[in-house]
């Protein structure tokens, strides 16, 4: 993943006043197979029987079934492009994708099982590679959850299997955040100033096909 691909853009506004559920699951089956269509019938599910759980679990779970279902691959290979945004339903349809992949269906998810848009941050960080202080770093991108705005931020991560504290990955250094608000730098609370909007042709390109596919 390059600089340039995390920094396309900035706004998701995830307004969904009723996601096609069907259409999403038929699509997967016209592009991807019977058994990709099974497990997008599993996401939506997942999502439907979100209801009683508490946001914390809806973490833990959402994190767990991407994790599991996606595997990791370059863009180069699963599109035949250098940098590729996949929507959930391409994500899960193909079975594989890349930390931006990752970052953008869990955010989806959770938002379509309730949780605040104002409470997740899609995150691009610094990732450390190697021994600790090696110096060398990569760049990464992961979604963290703020259960208030000045709480610790909980870090749903493609990486780890388990939710864990941001005190508890610091491997990781923040260099911005975005989500359906605003833009954040670095770890602060408050938003930059300025229009988050100004760089938005891959979010745009994101929510254009997930309006296509019933979910937006």
């Amino acid at each position: 993943m390059t600089v340039l691909a995390c920094t396309a853009g900035m706004v998701f506004a995830l307004a969904l006043p009723g996601p096609d559920f069907e259409r999403a699951r038929q699509l997967a089956l016209a592009r991807y197979g019977a058994d990709a269509a099974a497990t997008v019938t599993r996401w939506i599910e997942l999502i439907e029987r979100a209801g009683p759980l508490s946001e914390r679990e809806k973490l833990s779970t959402v994190n767990a079934f991407f994790n599991r279902h996606v595997g990791f691959e370059d863009d180069a290979v699963v599109w035949g492009v250098r940098d590729y945004w996949s929507t959930p339903l391409e994500a899960l349809g193909r079975g594989q994708g890349d930390c931006e992949d990752y970052s953008i269906g869990k955010y989806v998810t959770l938002g379509l099982m309730g949780v605040p848009v104002e409470r997740m941050r899609i995150t691009y960080v610094r990732a450390e590679a190697g021994l600790p202080g090696s110096g060398i770093s990569q760049a990464h991108m992961v979604l963290a959850y703020y259960a208030t705005a000045q709480a610790e931020p909980l870090i749903l991560d493609n990486l780890i299997t388990d939710v864990r504290p941001a005190s508890r990955r610091p491997d990781l250094h923040p260099v911005f955040g975005f989500n359906s608000e605003g833009l954040w730098l670095g770890g602060t609370i408050a938003p930059a100033a300025g229009d988050p909007t100004a760089r938005l042709s891959r979010w745009r390109d994101v929510l254009r096909r997930m309006t296509l596919e019933g979910l937006n």
